[in-house]
């Protein structure tokens, strides 16, 4: 009778835990990717990549050992200076001479916090505590560009004017040979997808063959997520096999991974913001891992090699999106892209929830209303679920002093109290687990939910109304927290107190744990619990009532 009363409360806490331990497991104990020498990687002998190769890209040859193209020490990385600045209206970058990288980006319509509304959120950088770029080149055994190489451009800043779709950044490079190259960026206006095109010509009187790589490096960013609020940070291979496989630091480190796939893509990922880089999605593409000194890696991809005849040209091309996690636009830049918004295995519900949020979002124009109203359209989904559930609890609490009075008559007598419980149930009809399923199947739900408001970047620094300002944050004040923690006391009023000193001790305490454990945790978040338990008790004190007003 009384596990009846607390099985509520439990449940949704058990939902809870099982999201938090998960976190942990995943931030403590990461799963191993398999590498090219372990079970599960389909590729021939030879195609892992080396560990001891020199620093510089040498090799263009057809099999897929090319080297892993490596970037000089980070003291040589940082002192650079040659750049040329790149303006659009949702970016603002910085490209190296010095390797033509992409070695600062920033998001002009993200600021850093509220407190910093004009400092935009840079997404690449060569801060030794944050390093991140992109790299991008040719591989080529008779000389080609690649990151190391020193490029010109014909000025120092591009900018995306009024009334322009795109803007193209071209570097030049030449060698003695008759080898002329020219790298170009080219961007697009109201988009984070950024196209790199090599364009070689073959002046000299011998074909020339090479490949295409682009790449990231980055080190291992400082973690900024509380104990309990843990988000992926790492590199995401994807595959037609495998959409979506995580290769996290930990697997870069113990060893190089390195495989062949056609098409695919490979991004490294963070808490609401993605970079990828995307090749011909009909070629059979060589994607690699590195670890280098100073703790820093490398995530990357190799086109097929293709030759240039001598007097001809050809173009080479790679895509790359570095931005916010918007899912539109990473539908439009890859197949499966916009999984980088990560929502967990259960992503199959939290895709929907996403979409009823959007959706509502369109009408109400808030983010926070738009929690409110879909936590109501979800209540309104289980209402049936939820109803027997209450009523299952109702009757348990009518019929209360029966099962108080049989307790007391068999006493110690487990045999027969349980005979008695049983016919009781069955001649009022009572069915002790009703309250269990109901809960038990809206668990994944709010799972799913919970992820989506902690994974979506539209969420990030939206206003609700009054003090919650900023909806990924905590509620400054711990208003929502403490409101939320009054709606499980009054739940509990609606249920009768256990007999059991101990059970009643155990629902006394249950608000008080899950107040405090949700005093860091994002408002809207909270705000979701809320509204739920409001919706709950309004809910449950009807059908308690109707259940109070039989006769019986």
């Amino acid at each position: 009778m009384s596990l009846e009363q607390i099985r509520p409360f439990l449940l949704a806490g058990l939902g809870l835990v099982l999201v938090l331990l998960w976190q942990a497991w995943q931030r403590d104990y990461p799963a191993r990717t398999p590498t090219a020498n372990e079970g599960g990687i389909t590729e021939g002998a030879g195609s892992a990549i080396q560990p001891d190769l020199p620093d510089r890209p040498r090799s263009a040859t057809a099999s897929v050992d090319a080297p892993v193209p490596v970037l000089p020490t980070m003291q040589q990385a940082v002192t650079r200076t040659s750049t040329v600045s790149v303006e659009t209206d949702l970016i603002h970058a910085r490209i190296s001479l010095d390797g033509g990288d992409l070695r600062n980006l920033e998001l002009r319509h993200y600021p850093v916090s509220l407190k910093q509304p004009d400092s935009s959120f840079q997404l690449l950088q060569e801060r030794p505590d944050n390093f991140f770029i992109a790299q991008s080149g040719m591989l080529a055994a008779d000389g080609a560009p690649n990151h190391h190489s020193r490029f010109v451009a014909e000025r120092e800043d591009y900018q995306l004017a009024d009334g322009m779709d795109e803007l193209r950044v071209r570097l030049d490079w030449q060698n003695d040979s008759g080898l002329r190259a020219s790298k170009t960026y080219v961007f697009h206006r109201g988009s984070y997808l950024v196209e790199v095109l090599f364009r070689i010509e073959n002046a000299g009187s011998a074909p020339w063959s090479g490949r295409m790589y682009g790449q990231f490096q980055r080190g291992v960013p400082e973690d900024t997520g509380g104990r309990f609020i843990y988000t992926y940070t790492g590199g995401v291979f994807s595959s037609e096999e495998k959409p979506y496989e995580k290769v996290d630091f930990d697997d870069m480190a113990s060893q190089d991974v390195g495989r062949s796939i056609t098409g695919g893509w490979v991004a490294m990922i963070q808490h609401y913001f993605a970079a990828a880089w995307i090749p011909d999605n009909k070629a059979s593409n060589h994607y690699y891992t590195k670890a280098l000194p100073d703790s820093r890696y490398v995530l990357g991809v190799i086109s097929p090699e293709r030759v240039v005849s001598p007097g001809a040209s050809q173009e080479f091309q790679l895509k790359t999106y570095i931005g916010p996690k918007l899912q539109d636009q990473l539908e439009q830049a890859a197949p499966g892209l916009e999984r980088t918004v990560d929502y967990g295995w259960l992503f199959f519900i939290a895709q929907p929830i996403y979409w009823l949020l959007s959706f509502i979002h369109g009408f109400v124009g808030n983010w926070g209303w738009a929690i409110i109203l879909v936590t109501v359209v979800i209540k309104g989904l289980f209402y049936k679920l939820s109803a027997a559930s209450y009523r299952s609890m109702a009757k348990m609490r009518k019929f209360q002093p029966r099962m108080v009075e049989l307790k007391e008559r068999f006493g110690d007598d487990r045999a027969k109290l349980n005979q008695a419980m049983m016919e009781l149930y069955r001649k009022e009809k009572i069915n002790p687990l009703g309250g269990c399923l109901p809960i038990l199947v809206q668990i994944p739900v709010f799972i799913s939910l919970y992820w989506v408001l902690l994974e979506s970047v539209e969420l990030r620094q939206a206003g609700f109304m009054f003090w919650v300002q900023d909806l990924s944050a905590h509620d400054p004040y711990y208003v929502l927290p403490i409101l939320m923690g009054i709606s499980m006391l009054i739940q509990q009023k609606l249920n009768p107190a256990p007999p059991d000193p101990v059970q009643a001790k155990v629902m006394m305490a249950l608000p008080f744990i899950f107040t405090f454990m949700f005093l860091n945790f994002p408002a809207g978040l909270v705000l979701y619990w809320f509204v739920n338990n409001v919706l709950s008790i309004a809910q449950q004190w009807v059908i308690t009532r109707r259940i109070e007003a039989q006769p019986g």
